[in-house]
């Protein structure tokens, strides 16, 4: 609570709301035997007597009429000015409704003192670029990101792959210029998961192009850079990009990591700006379409632009995902095979957020989704994932945290 201004603020509207509930509950009532009452009571008596007159037919309608307008009159008169000039009296004792807004504002300010962020000050246009560009200018080196990045587990290889890939290894040692060997060992070395290797070896492959390097190659380069740095756009991966985007201005794989550079520091306008044209202009099949769509409208949203995605049309015009039919079909399965449809697209969300990362919606979506499947225990280690991955963001850590509330996790 260190910005006296914003408490001052929100201190005096909390005390401004408390005066007008006090207020109202002390209003004014009319007392019925306050001077005027008695006249009140007369006209009313007249009319009644009119009434009775009409009835016993010692009045004619014609002049009952007449007579009950300008009884009716003075009645409203007298109730007029009966009500401006008459005291007030209090009601009942308000002290146990003040406590009660009392506790009300307390339980305000202690509810957004635990699920917001007070302290958090605002962000104008400016302030957000400067911290994007501060964000841009302190990433780590290309050798701290990979020395920060996850270990992997080694995977499973054939013994006679092992053994080819030796003698690979090998032969590049012994010809470093061979373009087709250093194809293959940098193909091969990224899908082993040695990205570091296979960055050396795709290096190697650029300089013996020299000139006649394509702008897949420095695409390829850039994209196993990142993968080194375990997802993060280092500078020299920025490098790469730019080699390849002046090459092939529309080269999707460096358009796309483009993108996921000005998301990772913070310029959600710009990511929007390269990828939604390339969503819209890339075949379905492209590799990089199913990553956009997963985050596209959490950028759109962050971005401040209105944008919803349009159902996902394969080669043929068909519809990819779930459509009407889809839909229909759904809610005619039996509970355990929605059951199982539910947790199959919950553990594709999980396994890409642990892979690709995500928005914090996203991670809301999960969190709520484990909740729903009756999950707990998994929604919390996911819950406390979030929290170390959004560490020092307190907006986002807020909507977590809330989430983790509503869903009965231990925030």
């Amino acid at each position: 609570m260190t910005d006296w201004v914003f408490w001052a603020a929100a201190g005096g509207m909390a005390l401004a709301v408390l005066f007008v509930l006090v207020q109202a509950m002390r209003r004014a009532e009319p007392d019925p035997e306050q001077p005027g009452s008695a006249d009140l009571r007369i006209y009313r008596d007249q009319l009644a007597e009119i009434d009775r007159d009409v009835a016993r037919g010692t009045l004619p309608d014609a002049e009952a009429g007449r007579l009950r307008t300008e009884v009716s009159r003075r009645l409203l008169d007298a109730d007029r000015m009966a009500r401006a000039a008459q005291p007030v009296r209090r009601t009942r004792s308000t002290a146990p409704a003040l406590g009660v807004v009392a506790a009300v504002v307390a339980g305000s300010v202690w509810l957004y003192d635990w699920l917001g962020a007070p302290g958090y000050p605002d962000l104008p246009l400016s302030a957000r670029l400067a911290i994007a560009d501060e964000i841009y200018a302190q990433r780590p080196t290309q050798a701290e990101a990979e020395a920060a990045a996850p270990l992997r587990p080694a995977p499973d290889v054939d013994p006679e792959f092992a053994g080819l890939m030796t003698k690979l290894r090998q032969a590049v040692i012994d010809r470093p210029t061979d373009v087709r060997g250093l194809e293959l060992l940098a193909r091969n070395e990224a899908a082993l998961g040695n990205f570091v290797a296979a960055k050396s070896a795709q290096q190697q492959l650029i300089a013996a192009r020299g000139d006649g390097a394509l702008p897949e190659d420095h695409a390829a380069l850039a994209e196993i850079t990142i993968l080194a740095a375990g997802g993060l756009v280092t500078a020299d991966a920025e490098a790469a990009l730019r080699l390849a985007l002046q090459g092939d201005p529309a080269n999707g794989t460096a358009r796309y990591y483009s993108g996921l550079m000005f998301a990772q520091i913070g310029r959600p306008d710009r990511t929007f700006a390269l990828w939604e044209p390339l969503l819209r202009d890339s075949a379905p099949d492209a590799p990089w379409v199913t990553p956009i769509r997963a985050q596209i409208e959490g950028v759109a949203q962050a971005a401040g632009v209105r944008f919803a995605l349009e159902p996902q049309t394969g080669v043929a015009g068909a519809a990819i995902g779930p459509d009407a039919d889809a839909m229909a079909a759904a809610a005619d399965m039996s509970p355990e095979d929605r059951q199982a449809m539910i947790a199959g697209m919950v553990a594709q969300l999980s396994d890409r957020l642990a892979s690709e990362g995500g928005t914090v919606e996203e991670w809301n979506r999960l969190i709520r989704s484990l909740v729903v499947l009756d999950r707990k225990a998994d929604a919390q280690t996911i819950y406390d994932e979030s929290k170390v991955v959004f560490a020092g963001r307190p907006s986002e850590l807020s909507f977590l945290r809330l989430a983790a509330v509503e869903t009965g996790l231990q925030p």
